[in-house]
């Protein structure tokens, strides 16, 4: 194979799945590293892929790259669905729960779910509906979708609303956050790295979601494997703050041993 056609296929497979490790590509193409490490300096200089340790990402996948919360409500549907499904395991049973909902795309889908079948319990039990889930979220959509669904005691965290995200942020969501011991805090991220942790590019969003992690008694993580191996500016937890993380897909074999190593359950939906 010529190495332009070879540095072709590379491109094609990191703008596919977001990001391409050194080893991963000397095993597929049978060839050293330092060949890789050529072929992805090439492709840097051409602006197709942009290098980082260990391997390559998009070209477009920048520390402050931030989409809206509008723009990724339509990506990656499927599963983000099944995420959220599988989510569904983790919600405490007693009479008296609470759950945290962070802002995101991932957790928007499951206030989705917890609205319908909430809405459904109600519907077949009638009277006898009177056990709530308390819900906490600093999420705009996400406390539109469960202002009025039976069966759930919904708690909003003031603070300035960021629009990106359509959620609070600032000194006031943080100082809340910190005043409450949800038993499950479901949270999103815009990456998870082995050794950089969770990562957000936005420091008020990053401060949020700390104050979260370190409020609630169980940490799951709702990452769509977009989100795999990747970071972003500002950490916000490391893996040892967390106790489940569920994905769509395999993590690599570094990010799948961390996350081992950390005492980390993993799910795949």
């Amino acid at each position: 194979m010529f190495a332009e056609e070879r540095q072709q296929q590379i491109a094609g497979l990191v703008a596919a799945s977001g990001r391409a490790s050194v080893t991963d590509l000397a095993e597929r193409f049978r060839i050293t590293t330092e060949t890789v490490r050529r072929d992805l300096a090439a492709l840097e200089s051409a602006g197709s892929v942009r290098r980082v340790h260990g391997g390559a990402v998009s070209a477009d996948r920048f520390s402050t790259t931030e989409e809206s919360i509008l723009e990724r409500t339509i990506q990656r549907q499927g599963q983000k669905h099944r995420i959220a499904e599988a989510a569904l395991a983790f919600l405490p049973q007693g009479p008296s729960s609470s759950i945290l909902l962070d802002a995101g795309s991932t957790t928007e889908v499951l206030a989705d779910i917890l609205a319908r079948r909430s809405a459904v319990s109600a519907k077949h039990n009638g009277a006898e509906q009177n056990q709530e889930l308390v819900v906490i979220t600093h999420a705009i959509p996400i406390a539109a979708k469960l202002a009025s669904t039976p069966g759930i005691a919904l708690q909003i965290l003031g603070g300035r609303v960021r629009g990106l995200t359509q959620a609070a942020v600032g000194q006031a969501t943080v100082d809340a956050a910190q005043k409450l011991r949800p038993d499950i805090a479901f949270v999103g991220t815009n990456g998870i790295h082995a050794s950089f942790g969770l990562s957000t590019p936005d420091p008020e969003e990053a401060a949020v979601k700390a104050a979260f992690v370190h409020s609630a008694r169980r940490i799951v993580v709702l990452a769509d494997s977009s989100k795999l191996d990747a970071e972003t500016l500002v950490q916000f937890a490391s893996l040892k703050d967390l106790d489940t993380v569920i994905t769509d897909r395999k993590p690599s074999p570094e990010l799948a041993a961390a996350l081992a190593d950390a005492g980390v359950e993993l799910v795949i939906a």
